[in-house]
């Protein structure tokens, strides 16, 4: 009778550690498959375009590297606390040299909480920060660096650029090039640290020593130049630059 109870009990404690085992290698593919998911979309970066009477309309930008034949990207927010979540499809924007492809959604909303929703060939991935959702201060999602935009320029001050980084290092340079004559020659200017956010980023910014004809010009162009461990980000609009129409509309 003993022994049978302690046969017993060994059959147990193996089955236990099978299902203890088993358990491990299911969260273990559910995490690989999750990571798998995120890479193929990411936010890019996602900054107010429109703001007016509390409501803003952002401008989204989602990056995708993924070789399904049939691809649909959409901004899934949340338009007012209490309402039901919707979809709005982003746009092809452009390909990127290591065939990243970029695309372009505006959206809506009072509280600005979303996530990006990805559709390839009938499969659904997800973008969700995490499990937090994206909210109005995650201007930057996955991109090394972006320009933000400024809602009001004082003539008599220059022109003000606002550059929001990943802080990858403590030791960085970070400076615009800009022209006023449609890039026969340019000027750069170091860009100097403002504050950190929330988010574990950088707000850097510099005033370009320009008045009020020159920076409405459509002559002035500018980019972003974001050097850190030997490494060099260009925030240039995608290779179309920024200009005169970089600025929240009110």
């Amino acid at each position: 009778m003993t022994n049978t109870r302690k046969t017993t009990t060994k059959i147990t404690s193996v089955f236990l550690i099978v299902a203890m085992l088993l358990g491990m290698m299911c969260i273990a593919s559910t995490v690989s498959a999750g990571a798998a998911a995120n890479d193929r979309v990411k936010l890019h970066s996602a900054t107010p375009y429109f703001v007016k009477y509390g409501m803003t309309t952002y401008e989204a930008y989602i990056q995708t590297k993924d070789n399904a034949s049939n691809q649909k990207v959409y901004v899934h927010y949340n338009y007012m606390d209490g309402q039901a979540w919707q979809d709005k499809e982003a746009e092809y924007f452009t390909t990127l040299n290591d065939g990243t492809k970029i695309w372009k959604a505006y959206f809506t909303s009072f509280n600005a909480r979303y996530c990006i929703k990805y559709v390839a060939d009938g499969v659904t991935y997800w973008d969700n920060n995490n499990g937090n959702d994206y909210l109005a201060g995650n201007t930057i999602g996955s991109a090394p660096v972006i320009s933000e935009r400024m809602q009001y320029q004082y003539p008599y001050m220059g022109y003000t650029v606002m550059a929001q980084l990943q802080n990858y290092a403590y030791h960085k340079n970070v400076f615009v090039r800009y022209t006023t004559d449609g890039w026969n020659s340019y000027s750069d200017i170091p860009m100097f640290y403002y504050q950190s956010n929330f988010t574990g980023t950088e707000t850097w910014c510099a005033t370009l020593p320009m008045g009020r004809d020159q920076f409405t010009s459509e002559d002035f162009h500018y980019a972003i130049c974001y050097q850190v461990n030997g490494q060099e980000y260009w925030a240039n609009n995608f290779g179309a630059d920024y200009g005169r129409d970089h600025h929240i509309n009110q």
